[in-house]
């Protein structure tokens, strides 16, 4: 019986309470005051380059993406190009990312369908973008906030935790956690998406979070209770 006390007990240390209207007030303030220019760390030079980066950072660093892209526009400067690639060839430009089978295949499908149903454009609509290839709503979401400023919520592994750890969250699945930051901030939500990226990546980590260096450490509420 004893035990079973102690690991019930364990159980509701970790789980996280959630921030209060005011404490989530606070927490967007000091994310807009600390990261006031917040953008992707991903490399573009056009909404075509964009997207393909996206898609290829499911599941993958930034860090690892960026390595890959150059050789890869060159090969594959634009839709049409993309269109019309050999699958084992471009398999060997994406072949140091994670899932690069998959990845080479939805680009494929994607750009056939971007030269077929949007004359070879890329469709900047939120709707029109979730129906292509490999982009689902986290995807068309980060695209659109990082093109056009788009005020909408994308999570990832980065937000997810992050969310979870400050109490704005205790959804289980990624898109719950989108709706309920939207409804809680409101407004900003590019900004503040990218700078929860920013956060989680670099402080607010899985494994070794720089509690050290947090400017958000009195509204913390699960750090060790909350890794993915």
């Amino acid at each position: 019986m004893k035990q079973q006390k102690s690991k019930k007990a364990t159980l509701h240390k970790t789980k996280p309470k959630k921030a209060t209207p005011q404490e989530t007030q606070e927490i967007k303030e000091l994310f807009l005051m600390h990261f006031p220019d917040s953008v992707t760390e991903l490399r573009y030079r056009n909404l075509y380059e964009l997207l393909v980066s996206v898609m290829l950072s499911a599941q993958c660093t930034d860090k690892r993406v960026n390595l890959i892209t150059p050789a890869l526009f060159d090969a594959y400067p634009a839709p049409a190009d993309l269109a019309l690639a050999d699958l084992d060839e471009l398999k060997r430009y994406l072949n140091t990312c994670s899932f690069f089978n998959n990845k080479a295949a939805n680009l494929i499908k994607m750009a056939r369908s971007v030269v077929s149903d949007h004359n070879a454009e890329i469709p900047l609509d939120q709707k029109a973008l979730i129906k292509l290839a490999g982009v689902g709503q986290k995807t068309a979401n980060v695209v659109m906030i990082e093109y056009t400023g788009a005020n909408l919520m994308a999570v990832d592994t980065h937000v997810f935790r992050v969310a979870h750890r400050l109490g704005l969250s205790s959804a289980a699945t990624a898109t719950k956690t989108e709706k309920e930051l939207s409804k809680k901030f409101k407004t900003d939500l590019h900004r503040l998406h990218q700078a929860m990226v920013l956060f989680g990546r670099y402080t607010c980590k899985a494994l070794k979070p720089e509690c050290d260096h947090c400017f958000l450490t009195q509204y913390c509420k699960s750090k060790e209770g909350f890794k993915v």
